[in-house]
């Protein structure tokens, strides 16, 4: 934040009182004083969703008026130790600050710009501070405000970090695609700014600074960047697509990077994946016809979960999708966050809320935790073995396969396909039989004998188990083992 600092100090001044979040001095700057009201104005701003607190010396606390000071921090000493240092050696670290030095119609300024807590409260000499009114307090001594900054320690998401700050109007609409926000919401834009703002604001897309100037939100770059390379802590997050030839990574036919923000690109990225997809000519229809070999729903699915469940915490990776010609692996940085076992019946959970919310309200997906029913019918209808879901230490694999006869699946693919099957089933009210098998792998009915055989290495596994063990062979039914 170094500009606009003579217009920061006048739009805090004009504040009625001092607040929590913004202490005002004339010429006090006792060190143990600054160092406990740096640890109480961070708690403050986590409290109060601010990205900033300020200590400013040159104006008065009762009127506010602008009369200049005396003090200079960066001049400052503790002992032989220059203060900056010495708040430092004493301060959690997590404390981050700066000072700034400068005049306003000719009178000295001294700004100190403190950032809010993250990750666990600020503290000085290994206690932590919080502000009451426009009084600094052991946080200790104030136990239902300790319980609410742990809850917002908590919950500060990737989504509500800054990309960028210190913008105005004019810079949002150069680097966002602001009139796509509209577009996707089915909302007529406004043609006031103010008002084009307010939407913005209240999507957590911008933030209004104290300056008066604007911060542009890692949730407004990620969906709405024109182009992510401006950002460059979120450019690595942009979707790459490769397609290989053959089975293997050995030889790249084709390669895609989808540079915008997702809700801008998702589209587009969805066409060429499909283009890049193989598929097979049909050789005995009178007309020119190709058949798809993947199941497209599950593979979009596929894709749109992991733009919405990736870890953003996990630096240098970002959400990859690989096609290979009978298969497609789509990778993106984290672990899931249920038990991949119970991945169709569990309630929908997102580390991403905000981000899987607003892509909901654009039509990108839904929260409704579908996603996974939809992907295994589709593969079920395709008669193609369900998508596996392979886990890494900081990230997470789906492939989805084209279609596949019976005899050549391998059997874990096959006991992973009737798992899944047992599971859609069960949330839908029903279970399994030897018939439901062979419907969903696309067996003859001579093929009892095959089905029944599954069935028993899937029970022997634990993964189902029958619902009447006293009903016969001919009419027994299985269902999910966790159910």
């Amino acid at each position: 934040m170094e500009q606009n600092l003579d217009q920061l100090v006048k739009e805090l001044s004009k504040l009625p009182k001092e607040t929590p979040g913004v202490e005002f001095k004339r010429n006090n700057c006792d060190p143990q004083m600054i160092g406990r009201d740096i640890s109480a104005l961070a708690n403050s701003a986590t409290l109060l969703d601010k990205s900033h607190a300020y200590m400013i010396w040159g104006v008065d606390d009762q009127t506010h008026d602008i009369l200049g000071t005396t003090v200079n921090l960066s001049l400052e000493k503790k002992g032989n130790q220059e203060l900056e240092n010495w708040l430092h050696s004493l301060l959690s670290n997590n404390a981050q600050f700066e000072l700034h030095h400068f005049q306003i119609e000719g009178k000295e300024i001294d700004l100190l710009v403190i950032e809010r807590a993250q990750l666990f409260p600020v503290s000085f000499e290994k206690v932590d501070y919080i502000r009451v009114g426009s009084y600094t307090k052991p946080l200790h001594d104030h136990k239902s405000i300790e319980s609410r900054l742990w809850v917002k320690l908590h919950n500060n998401k990737f989504e509500n970090e800054i990309a960028l700050q210190d913008v105005n109007p004019t810079v949002i609409f150069n680097l966002l695609r602001i009139d796509l926000y509209f577009d996707m919401l089915h909302i007529p834009q406004p043609s006031d700014m103010e008002a084009t703002l307010h939407y913005l604001k209240e999507d957590r897309i911008v933030l209004l600074q104290d300056n008066g100037l604007y911060s542009i939100t890692n949730l407004g770059v990620i969906l709405f960047a024109k182009n992510l390379d401006k950002f460059p802590h979120l450019s690595r997050k942009a979707l790459r697509m490769v397609k290989y030839e053959g089975l293997n990574k050995y030889t790249i036919e084709k390669e895609f990077l989808m540079n915008e923000g997702y809700a801008v690109g998702f589209e587009q990225a969805v066409q060429m994946l499909s283009m890049m997809l193989p598929s097979k000519e049909e050789v005995n229809s009178p007309l020119l016809k190709l058949t798809e070999l993947f199941p497209i729903p599950a593979i979009r699915e596929a894709v749109a979960n992991a733009l919405i469940h990736q870890d953003f915490l996990v630096t240098g990776a970002g959400p990859v999708i690989e096609i290979f010609a009978n298969r497609v692996e789509i990778t993106n940085p984290g672990e899931p966050l249920v038990d991949i076992y119970r991945i169709i019946d569990n309630p929908p959970k997102s580390r991403n809320e905000k981000l899987a919310s607003l892509m909901r309200r654009l039509d990108m997906c839904e929260e409704l935790g579908r996603g996974w029913d939809r992907m295994v019918i589709s593969c079920e209808l395709q008669q193609s073995p369900a998508p596996r879901i392979v886990v890494y230490e900081e990230s997470t694999k789906v492939v989805v396969f084209a279609k596949l006869e019976y005899n050549n699946m391998p059997l874990e693919d096959k006991l992973w396909s009737l798992y899944l099957h047992a599971c859609v089933m069960f949330v839908q009210g029903n279970a399994v039989s030897n018939s439901t098998v062979r419907k969903r792998f696309g067996l003859k009915e001579s093929s009892a004998a095959v089905a029944s055989r599954l069935i028993k290495q899937a029970v022997e596994k634990g993964i189902i188990k029958p619902v009447d063990i006293e009903a016969s062979q001919k009419h027994i039914k299985y269902i999910p083992a966790w159910s």
